[in-house]
């Protein structure tokens, strides 16, 4: 099997209100991916891409 990725794969942003988040995106059109719960802190999160394609995750806390 390949070996886990190094180094810095994607940033993410802490958001108190994900939707909100995500409308804000949507209103200057960015996608995001659907909203997913972490499974470890029940908390939601999102993922989308950069102008460059690079993954940026939203995290609601």
């Amino acid at each position: 099997s390949r070996p886990e990725a190094q180094g810095l794969r994607h940033l993410a942003f802490k958001v108190s209100d994900i939707d909100t988040a995500i409308q804000h995106l949507a209103d200057h059109q960015v996608e995001c991916e659907p909203v997913r719960v972490d499974p470890y802190t029940q908390r939601r999160f999102t993922f989308f891409n950069d102008p460059d394609g690079l993954p940026l995750e939203l995290y609601e806390i």
